[in-house]
Order: C-alpha cells, then structure tokens, then sequence
C-alpha cells in the first residue's frame, strides 16, 4: 500500500475508534465500529498470500455478523424504549444480544475461533493492531453498559475465555497463536470483572495492552515467528530475547512482574464481592 492510501486507512482505524468511544448514541457508536471495520481490512490483505485473504475473509465475516448482532439489540431497544442512548440499553434481550457481539468483535470465548487464525495469517504489525487498538472501542461500550448486563452472562463468558486462553496456548509453537490465545485469556479477567468494578476492567485491559505492544516490536525487529526461531535468537540478540521472555511471563500475571498487578486487584475484588469459587476458578 503505497503511502497516501496507508495514511487515509490509519485516519480510518483512528476516527472509527474514536468516534466509537466519544458516541452516546447507539447508531454513531456502530458507524465508528464499520469504519473502523472498513479500513483494517486492506491492512490484513496486505501481504498477497492465500492465509493473509483467507484471515481477510475470515475477520470481515464475524465482524459483520457482531456488528449486525449490534444494530438488532439496539433497534429492538429502541422500540422498547423510544431512546437511541447507550446508557438507555433496559431491555434484558437487547443487552444479552449487545453483550455477545461486542465479545465477538473483540474475540472473547466462546466466540473466539476467529482470533487465532486470523493472527496467524497477518503480518506481526497487524497482528499487534488486532490484540490492542481494536479491542478499546468493544470495550469501552461494553464499559459504558456494564451495569445493565446480567452479571452471570459476563461471568460465564469471562471463566470460559481464561479456560480456553490458558488451555489453547499450551500445544503452540507459532507465537502468533500464542499471543491469541494469551489475549482471550487477558479477555476473561477483564469480563469477569466488568460485571463488578468496570473500572478495574480498563485498567486490566490498558496494563495487558502496554506490556503486549513492546512484544510484538521485538518479534517484528527479530523476524521471528516461531518458538524455534525464538530459541536461536539468543546468540545474536541476548538483551531482546530476555525481555521478551520476561514480558510474556508478564502477561501471563506471574509476580513479581507488571503483569500481576491488576490480577492481584481483579481476585481480591471477587473475593470482597463473596466470590471465593469463582476467584479459586480464575487461578
């Protein structure tokens, strides 16, 4: 993609965002999600291989299907209520209906299929853009409705999403599918906890986002794309192969590293709500 194309796709991913995040109406909010939706795909395709259309295809598909998931919750709200407000979202099937959606387009269990695969057949830069910038517009509009979805509904897809981010992650040696997985994982903590203090969600989310970023530069600076290629990286690259390792330990909240943090905060939350089961499952 030749420069001035490349700038008006970034302008696109930017504004979608953006205008998703500052939007207290339920049809602008969608409009940023599409046009944020729209200008990551040229990205994706960038690369002319079969995988790199394949995981093109694959990401158009179930965004557009969340996105349509979307639009009928808050239609169906509006005919309840007569309000295209989002913190008007009342209606328990509307916000059940919003609520999976938004876990589709960031890619939270048990809708996650998608995530993996599209990862692995991308680039690592687009990868990087997939795990962090286009998890905050869901996010923040799962944020801004959290006290309207059933805490059960938030709870079981949040458990769901750390089994399968833990268990998925295990028999990988593409880093790519690990990153994925280690994403649904971070996923689960932050929906698990939405539905108690949402603002410990955000923080979990931005902490998981800043310590995933500088993992991806180091793998794009190193090519590397594998756990072997990984392994053969210390002789040329000692400093970069240790931060690295000590990142990913990180990210998966081993004290006493960054990554600990908001998990230690997250199950202490659960066990002051008189959730002691549900913190044990979490660990």
């Amino acid at each position: 993609i030749t420069p001035a194309p490349m700038t008006i796709v970034f302008l696109g991913i930017t504004i979608g965002t953006i205008m998703t995040m500052s939007s207290s109406n339920w049809l602008m909010a969608w409009v940023g999600l599409e046009l944020n939706m729209l200008a990551i795909l040229p990205i994706i395709s960038k690369p002319k291989t079969t995988r790199a259309s394949e995981a093109t295809t694959k990401y158009f598909l179930t965004q557009a299907i969340a996105s349509s998931m979307m639009l009928l919750s808050s239609t169906i709200n509006v005919w309840q209520t007569g309000s295209w407000s989002i913190l008007e979202l009342k209606n328990k099937f509307s916000t059940t209906i919003m609520a999976l959606s938004l876990m589709m387009k960031m890619g939270a269990a048990p809708i996650h299929f998608w995530l993996p695969e599209v990862l692995q057949g991308t680039t690592l830069q687009t990868a990087l853009l997939i795990t962090t910038w286009q998890k905050i517009a869901p996010v923040t509009l799962m944020y801004m409705i959290s006290n309207n979805i059933q805490p059960t509904i938030l709870v079981s897809a949040g458990i769901l999403s750390m089994i399968v981010g833990g268990l998925g992650g295990i028999n990988q040696t593409q880093l790519r599918k690990m990153m994925a997985y280690s994403s649904i994982n971070n996923l689960g903590w932050t929906i698990t906890i939405m539905a108690f203090s949402p603002n410990m969600a955000l923080m979990n989310i931005f902490t998981y986002i800043i310590m995933t970023t500088p993992i991806f530069l180091m793998m794009t600076n190193m090519s590397t794309k594998t756990l072997q290629n990984l392994s053969t990286t210390w002789t040329t690259s000692m400093t970069m192969t240790l931060s690295i390792a000590l990142l990913m330990l990180s990210t998966s909240g081993l004290p006493p590293f960054t990554g600990f943090m908001p998990k230690m905060l997250i199950l202490n939350e659960l066990i002051s709500q008189k959730l002691t089961t549900l913190a044990t499952l979490a660990i």
